[in-house]
């Protein structure tokens, strides 16, 4: 199984509630998912990059896209966008309901 393959499954997951929340109304305000993207896939590239350059963490050629940020894998920042898009739909679904009198 490539990397791409085991993304697609999480971040099919990850869709389903995003789209669970849209659909409730309870939708997270994406503005602010947005703006959150930007520190996080920077710190993400950094953190990624040292990672994988002082070996700690490697991946098998033969299962990566061979599209590269530094030396990481561009597969390795699925797993941010999905904690970007989750937590935020998650914490609007489990939200308690506002009660109007």
């Amino acid at each position: 199984m490539t990397y791409w393959a085991l993304n697609a499954l999480f971040l099919g997951v990850v869709a389903v509630v995003a789209v669970a929340a849209i659909l409730t109304r309870r939708s997270p305000r994406w503005r602010a998912v947005g703006l959150a993207a930007i520190p996080l896939l920077i710190l993400t590239a950094v953190f990624d990059n040292v990672l994988v350059g002082t070996g700690i963490v490697g991946y098998a050629r033969d299962r990566i896209s061979g599209i590269l940020i530094g030396v990481a894998p561009l597969e390795d920042f699925c797993y941010a966008i999905a904690a970007l898009v989750l937590l935020p739909s998650l914490w609007s679904l489990l939200a308690p309901r506002k009660v109007t009198p």
